[in-house]
């Protein structure tokens, strides 16, 4: 390739980033229309992933598919952490689809009202509500070698089948609460600050929050504000930078909105600047050597008796835990009604909190910002793949899958947001794209080769998995800390150890070789009920 076309080839690359990538929806198009029957797909979600693939294959004419969801809404975890001060970490407009951009934006980093309203927005302008079934939650998967589909069980003992199952559960969908003595004997108010408790009241309230991580960065300022006492139990300290936001003015809202190439090369610049941010995760990075350097001698100048340094200076490498921002964090910890206790918690009582150092903390109310389970991909959904291999016990170690998306042994199923697909420094919306692009690419090859099955190779899933702790084990997120990113055995399992962009050129060059395609058993086609559009859903 000549200078010129390598240089050609980059520009190109820089100006589409964050889209999506994959097979080209008009071929599949030409082959719906040519009778090439799709499968009939079951998609598990309804947040950014599950509606991100259903659009693209709603794009490229395939309307054979239906997305379960459990609760009455979409928006996955936009729909479910309603926190005070709940906001995304990415600037707003990397935060949507390359397909469907949101141009409109209030304020460069989004409040979660907004962002809900975007993924419903897609569901109104794209007619996707008859592809919807709400109060659905799955239960079980069980391959079905013979008739070469997935046989579903919701919580309701309903059956369903579909011959392609595409996973959109993701990994912040389960609520973790620590396993705390004497819980159940509080006679005061918990909850977690993903099930949010708007009903109760803090106001003057002797309040606990138990976790300081991401959720706990928004939503204690807010309180603070309100209650009598602010007690912040935290284990770990974070590293909290500086949170540029604001609203975007009226002139420049215009601008982004009416005039697309500015809003692509706006968005485009917010993606590459993320993007060199990866420099900062890997092991022994002078760039992070600097920020730890700096930061500690910043931050410990806000130390007192009140507030000790311990409190507020990480000992670990920046990125070994997220990296926060906030701009209102550090004067919450400043305020007299605000207190970090370094303590564990060994118990709690009808009215206290009890830590290890014998210290009891008066208590009216428990939040807990203490995450996820979210290094128990898909559980508590029990899934069965041939000859009767149950993914729990095949991930007993620690989860994991080729290019984050497939498993052997589990054919036509399909993951997205899996595991080592999280960032620590991008959008993950650009991930859920790659995958989709991915996902649909592999869909395309089963329908053109008349196959009734698709699977990735062990041999395939056993060099990516070398590579994947390869990498990993040259990331900060390999050194002592603990965070949300490994599992208990210390393993990393949620994280993607490189440039996000190297992603994206992974998905797009797939080997041949990688997946293996069966054959279509011959026999009576079956009866393939119809929606109100038209479409032929899981059945």
């Amino acid at each position: 390739m000549s200078d010129t076309a390598s240089f050609m080839s980059r520009i190109r690359e820089w100006s589409s980033a964050g889209e999506g990538t994959g097979e080209s929806p008009a071929r599949i198009r030409r082959m719906v229309a040519a009778g090439v029957q799709p499968p009939r797909i079951a998609i598990l979600g309804a947040g950014a992933g599950g509606l991100c693939m259903a659009l693209q294959l709603q794009d490229a004419g395939i309307d054979t598919f239906t997305i379960y969801e459990k609760s009455d809404g979409v928006g996955g975890t936009w729909r479910d952490n309603t926190y005070p001060g709940a906001a995304c970490d990415v600037p707003s407009h990397l935060y949507s689809f390359s397909f469907a951009p949101k141009t409109d934006w209030s304020r460069k980093f989004a409040e979660q009202p907004e962002i809900l309203d975007y993924f419903e927005s897609l569901v109104r302008d794209h007619g996707l509500e008859p592809h919807l079934r709400f109060g659905v939650e799955i239960a079980s998967a069980r391959w079905d070698e013979d008739g070469q589909e997935w046989e579903l069980t919701t919580s309701t003992g309903e059956r369903i089948t579909a011959e392609v199952v595409v996973s959109g559960l993701g990994q912040l969908n389960r609520p973790h609460v620590p396993d705390l003595p004497g819980l159940d004997d509080f006679e005061g108010t918990w909850f977690h600050s993903a099930r949010w408790d708007h009903e109760h009241d803090l106001r003057g309230e002797r309040v606990a929050v138990v976790g300081i991580g991401a959720s706990a960065i928004q939503f204690v300022p807010r309180i603070a504000k309100v209650t009598r006492q602010l007690t912040l139990f935290q284990r770990s300290v974070n590293y909290v930078a500086p949170k540029p936001d604001r609203r975007f003015r009226s002139w420049e809202r215009w601008l982004l909105d009416r005039v697309p190439p500015l809003q692509r090369a706006y968005r485009a610049s917010i993606y590459w600047r993320f993007e060199a941010r990866f420099q900062l995760m890997r092991k022994g990075s002078r760039l992070g050597a600097l920020m730890q350097d700096r930061f500690g001698k910043e931050i410990s100048k806000l130390a007192s008796e009140h507030l000790p340094a311990e409190a507020l200076v990480p000992d670990y490498s920046p990125g070994c835990r997220r990296i926060l921002i906030a701009n209102d964090w550090y004067p919450t910890l400043l305020r007299p009604d605000v207190e970090v206790v370094t303590e564990e918690i060994e118990r709690v009582t009808e009215h206290s909190v009890i830590t290890t150092g014998g210290r009891e903390v008066p208590v009216d109310t428990i939040v807990f910002g203490t995450g996820f389970h979210s290094t128990e991909f898909l559980s508590p959904l029990r899934i069965t793949g041939r000859a009767g291999r149950d993914l729990n016990e095949v991930w007993a170690q620690g989860a994991e899958a080729h290019l984050g998306v497939a498993v052997p042994g589990f054919p036509n199923l399909f993951l997205l947001y899996g595991p080592n697909t999280n960032l620590g420094h991008n959008s993950i919306l650009f991930m859920i794209e790659q995958q989709v692009g991915f996902i649909r690419s592999l869909i395309a090859e089963q329908m053109a080769e008349g196959a009734g099955a698709i699977e990735v190779t062990d041999a395939a899933m056993a060099a990516y998995e070398a590579e994947m702790l390869d990498a990993t084990s040259r990331t900060v997120w390999a050194e002592d800390c603990s965070s949300w990113y490994k599992n208990e055995a210390g393993r990393v399992t949620n994280n993607w150890p490189d440039y996000s962009i190297k992603y994206r050129r992974r998905l797009r060059r797939r080997h041949r070789g990688d997946y293996r395609f069966t054959p279509a058993r011959r026999g009576a086609e079956p009866e393939r009920p119809l929606t109100t559009s038209g479409a032929a859903p899981p059945r």
